[in-house]
């Protein structure tokens, strides 16, 4: 498999996901077109942009510098799965704070 399908496949897996959860949520790309789209639109987290890596290796630093260059306002969120292991998200900690913050009602 190329890597550009295996990238489609693991934003429609990421997608899956939200939807698993009770979001509503569609591939960003093939709507929006722009290289600025987030891989994954969730209407229901409109305040968030994610941008997913379906990979087995690689740095989460740069993919975290594009989605902030990708987000403007939104708060960037890298979700990355290999193959045969669970999603981890990768968020910067002062965005995690103050969504645990929030969360908790502080």
């Amino acid at each position: 498999m190329n890597s550009r399908a295996k990238g489609c496949r693991g934003e429609r897996m990421w997608r899956d996901e939200l939807r698993d959860a009770g979001f509503t949520a569609r591939r960003g790309q093939q709507f929006s077109g722009g290289s600025d789209s987030p891989d994954v639109i969730c209407e229901s987290l409109p305040n968030y942009h994610f941008e997913v890596k379906f990979v087995q290796a690689g740095n989460p630093y740069v993919w975290m510098e594009q989605a902030i260059r990708d987000a403007g306002v939104k708060t960037p969120v890298v979700a990355h799965k290999r193959n045969g292991k669970d999603w981890l998200v990768v968020m910067r900690a002062s965005d995690a704070i103050n969504l645990i913050k929030k969360a908790e009602g502080i």
